[in-house]
């Protein structure tokens, strides 16, 4: 069943005044007490297509060979897939093949630049999610993903969203840490920007499958799972997820979401 379209008052992201009371900007003196993490591929973009590319690419100029098959990421960080993907193509793993696979995969990336806004999409409604987030008193918003740095930049850039992101507070896949490991750096990393000390009760992960919802749960995070990757809603309910959404589209959900996950108020 289609669900209905919610009225406009309660929609949350405003381009310009006048502001609605459910619609207003963000209070440029609030202190910065609400970390909100955001998992990238099939959350915010899907870059599917040139992910393999880049992936063959960097395959082959590390190890000569073409790459036949390549581990699905189901919410692996890249340094797994790396691993994981040498050892099915039977190639030993080397001391050096991580970093060098991940400077690979950067080039690769950084060289398909264009084909990312051309073959790939941002997923529905993330724009103006990450709009409507960014006017809640006290929130940054960053990101908790398995792609690598540079490439996340990347991603997120082709389709205009990355200034909603603070990339220095983040974690990334080229960082050998389980992902709720990571995400515990990202709060430090946020506590060491903005002087505070984020907990379960104020760090919400935003993303799309079991191991996200995993992270959350052991990592100390609210969790907004979102069924636009490749769990279902059912499966993301079942993994412990605080509140599973369809998709993006309705940013006042997101925002709700949030505010109710945190206790704060709505902006």
């Amino acid at each position: 069943m289609a669900r209905p379209t919610p009225p406009p008052a309660v929609r949350c992201a405003c381009p310009a005044p006048p502001y609605s009371p459910h619609c207003r900007p963000p209070d440029p003196e609030a202190t910065i007490n609400r970390l909100v993490l955001w998992n990238v591929d099939l959350t915010l973009v899907d870059v599917t297509i040139i992910t393999r590319a880049a992936y063959a690419e960097a395959f082959r100029q590390v190890t000569g060979r073409p790459l036949v098959k390549l581990v699905p990421a189901m919410g692996r960080p890249d340094s797994e897939i790396i691993f994981e993907t040498l050892a099915i193509n039977g190639i030993p793993s080397e001391d050096d093949h991580l970093p060098r696979f991940i400077d690979e995969l950067v080039t690769a990336f950084a060289a398909h630049r264009k084909r990312i806004g051309k073959e790939g999409r941002p997923m529905p409604g993330a724009k103006d999610a990450l709009k409507a987030v960014a006017r809640l008193d006290g929130v940054v918003q960053t990101v908790l993903t398995g792609t690598i740095k540079g490439n996340a930049v990347i991603k997120l850039g082709a389709f205009g969203l990355e200034k909603w992101i603070d990339f220095e507070v983040g974690g990334y896949g080229e960082e050998v840490y389980p992902k709720a490991t990571l995400l515990q750096v990202a709060q430090g990393r946020a506590k060491q920007k903005y002087g505070h000390a984020f907990s379960a009760a104020d760090t919400v992960l935003i993303g799309d499958s079991a191991r996200d919802v995993q992270a959350a749960r052991i990592g100390g995070a609210g969790m907004i799972a979102v069924a636009s990757g490749r769990s279902t809603e059912a499966e993301l309910r079942e993994a412990g997820a605080d509140i599973v959404l369809r998709d993006l589209s309705y940013a006042s959900e997101v925002v709700g979401a949030i505010t109710q996950l945190t206790g704060g108020k709505p902006a």
